[in-house]
């Protein structure tokens, strides 16, 4: 937990207290040391000026004999809470004129509400936080809708798919799966039963959905994870082994805070610069990304990827030499 959230609940625990709470119990529920308990009751009390009191033996309350409740000041939210709610209110706004528009009304005013209350009564100006959409790409309403529908009904689908890396026309027929946020842009995860194997679409590439009357084919949900959340990028399967990308120092001050994957392994080499480990199935995605730090990033290895990357900058060279 980290201190932002540690001092969020300590606060909700005083505030709910009739009597002083123990501080093994704090210990307890926000799952830390007696020694950090002490140093963020000592917070509380003198950079944010709660009325505690107490001790170690009795336990800590707060003191309402001035019948004021003490409320933190600023915005208490978490990066990642701060995100998710900018994010919701963004997209809520860009949905104006929609069909959702006045039903989600109640909820896009309900987010403001929450802000504000965070912020200790003050307007949050939300309009200088920007959630910023990257590389979206344009879909076919109507065919999101079905496969939407069909993932949520539970129901086969059947579509024509037009591969980027072929840009070969095939009709399916699929059990979905999921339905995947990732970078921006949707896709499905899903058996397809011609090929007797689990895929991911890109949805912009879907096209004439119809949602059929059979039954889908559910995947355990382990075996989901396995084949689709094991490897690098969202074209994943089972790993076929681990990438090793070394950057150089400067890159370095980026990357070792980057989130590759959930199985990554990082480390600073002696020279400063910073070795990343990622399993990986198809390289496709990965190069890509590996390739967007130029001369900062080196695959070392397996071989074949690494004759992969230099394929691709060859190609690339051509389109700038004579």
């Amino acid at each position: 937990m980290e201190r932002i959230e540690r001092i969020h609940a300590l606060h909700r625990i005083l505030s709910a207290a009739r009597y002083p709470v123990t501080v093994q119990r704090l210990q307890d529920e926000l799952e830390c040391s007696r020694a950090t308990v002490y140093r963020d009751l000592a917070y509380l009390r003198d950079s944010l000026m709660a009325p505690l009191v107490g001790n170690g033996e009795a336990g800590f309350r707060y003191d309402h004999s001035d019948n004021d409740r003490f409320e933190l000041p600023g915005l208490w939210l978490s990066s990642e809470e701060l995100h998710s709610l900018l994010a919701a209110q963004q997209l809520l706004v860009r949905s104006g004129g929609g069909v959702l528009s006045n039903a989600l009304a109640p909820l896009q005013h309900r987010i403001e509400k929450l802000l504000d209350e965070h912020a200790g009564g003050r307007r949050i100006p939300v309009e200088r936080v920007r959630v910023i959409p990257h590389r979206t790409r344009r879909l076919d309403e109507h065919a999101f809708r079905n496969v939407a529908t069909a993932v949520l009904d539970r129901k086969q689908l059947t579509f024509e798919y037009r591969a980027r890396s072929t840009d070969e026309t095939t009709r399916r027929t699929v059990s979905p799966q999921r339905l995947t946020h990732y970078r921006d842009n949707w896709y499905l995860d899903a058996w397809d039963h011609d090929r007797e194997a689990l895929r991911s679409f890109s949805v912009d590439r879907i096209g004439n959905a119809r949602v059929g009357d059979a039954a889908a084919r559910d995947l355990p949900e382990d075996e989901l994870n396995q084949h689709l959340a094991s490897s690098y990028g969202i074209f994943s399967g089972t790993p076929k082994g681990w990438a090793t990308i070394v950057f150089s120092a400067k890159a370095a001050r980026w990357v070792a805070d980057e989130h590759w994957h959930s199985q990554q392994q990082g480390r600073f080499l002696a020279d400063g610069r910073y070795e990343l480990k990622v399993p990986y199935s198809a390289g496709r995605e990965l190069l890509m990304d590996v390739m967007h730090y130029g001369a900062d990033a080196e695959i070392v290895e397996p071989a074949v990827l690494r004759e992969q990357a230099h394929a691709l900058l060859q190609l690339a060279i051509g389109n700038y030499t004579g």
